[in-house]
């Protein structure tokens, strides 16, 4: 089995880095709505720094280009638009919906003629590349956005990105085009929660060309899963030490394809690829952010995005099995974030904002705040307040 290359070493920072943690992460229970609504406008602000209304990748102080906002990230604005609508929802402020409508038209104007959605951030229509991944993400906010408006222009856009998505991995269920960020042709097991947008496309025009394409994708998906629940194949260039990010990707996608489509063997499968990382979680939280295939933690750093993603599927897995130890699970990896979620900074580019590692100089997305982190951190604050007023 894969492991650090310097077993000495890791064994011997172990201990001395785990009290570092326990002394600098305060984990923080209740204050759920108030940091939700942070997180919410945190989101907001990074679509108004943004020259088009798409939403920033993320704010970089470190690297001071465009006073370290990045320009508009189509792939993330996509599933942005549906934690916004719900929240506008669960808040009962138009503010969030308003802007994530926004959003979604300016996904429209920039989705290429193929259907596909290019990846990476948005720079000159020239250097557009599609990618599956981030098709499906911009699928899964129209729609949403649909849903909510029922505006033909945000049904046709998605039909044209869910025909991409179906003809692109028709040969054996995975997609394949990954576009210039990850490698081309190979499987990316994390692309399955693609299937989930896929699936809600098939539900929303009643036409099983889509859901059974969805179906066929989370197949696909399970193969590469080992009989602990570690999945093969499933980071963007790490796949012998994937990121809890991507493995959220991953579990997230066939939990919720196996609840539309009644598949108790892709719950089973989430249950099975879940239950050893939380074994893996401190008691304040924290996360390690990389494992191997033997669920052996392979950086000292946690993925907070990551955190967030298993928390998400945690509060899922309580709500449809009734056991609590997901939910409390789940608890703790919020109430960790909730410590490093910041709210009184001098400098507003910052306030309500997640990171992208703990520290903030760990591996992922090192020093800044990439948007996704708190969209995901928002999603997984609004199921622990419903959660907890459900017990």
């Amino acid at each position: 089995m894969l492991r650090h290359p310097d077993q000495t070493l890791k064994s011997h920072f172990r201990k001395d880095f785990r009290q570092y943690i326990c002394k600098t992460a305060q984990p923080i229970k209740g204050e759920t709505n108030l940091r939700a609504r942070a997180a919410a406008n945190w989101l907001l602000l990074a679509q108004t720094v943004t020259a088009d209304d798409g939403v920033s990748l993320g704010y970089f102080p470190q690297q001071g280009k465009f006073n370290g906002w990045h320009p508009s990230y189509p792939e993330t604005t996509g599933y942005i638009m549906t934690s916004l609508l719900h929240f506008s929802k669960c808040s009962n402020d138009s503010s969030f919906a308003d802007a994530a409508i926004r959003m979604g038209k300016w996904e429209v104007a920039v989705q290429m003629p193929s259907g596909a959605v290019q990846g990476g951030p948005v720079t000159s229509a020239d250097l557009q590349t599609p990618a599956a991944f981030n098709t499906g993400m911009v699928l899964d906010g129209w729609c949403s956005a649909y849903e909510v408006t029922q505006d033909q222009l945000f049904l046709d856009a998605a039909r044209k990105a869910a025909d991409f998505l179906v003809a692109d991995s028709e040969i054996d269920g995975y997609f394949r085009t990954n576009g210039e960020y990850v490698s081309s042709g190979e499987i990316k097991t994390y692309t399955c929660l693609c299937a989930w947008a896929l699936y809600r496309f098939g539900q929303l025009v009643d036409e099983d060309k889509f859901r059974n394409s969805a179906v066929k994708n989370i197949e696909a998906a399970l193969l590469q899963q080992q009989e602990n629940g570690w999945f093969a194949h499933n980071c963007l260039i790490n796949s012998a030490a994937p990121l809890t990010h991507t493995i959220g990707y991953t579990l997230q996608g066939i939990f919720e394809v196996g609840l539309l489509s009644d598949r108790q063997d892709f719950i089973d499968a989430v249950i099975k690829g879940i239950d050893p990382i939380l074994e893996k979680i401190q008691s304040n939280g924290f996360l390690p952010g990389r494992f191997y295939s033997d669920w052996e933690s392979a950086t000292f750093s946690s993925c907070l995005t990551g955190g967030a993603q298993i928390a998400i599927v945690c509060y899922r897995l309580s709500e449809y099995t009734g056991n609590l130890k997901y939910q409390q699970k789940a608890d703790q990896l919020v109430n960790f974030l909730k410590g490093l979620q910041v709210l009184d900074s001098q400098n507003s580019a910052l306030n309500g904002a997640v990171a992208g590692s703990f520290p903030l100089f760990g591996e992922y997305m090192t020093s800044g705040f990439p948007n996704w982190a708190t969209k995901y951190f928002l999603d997984a604050l609004m199921l622990q307040e419903t959660s907890n007023r459900s017990v």
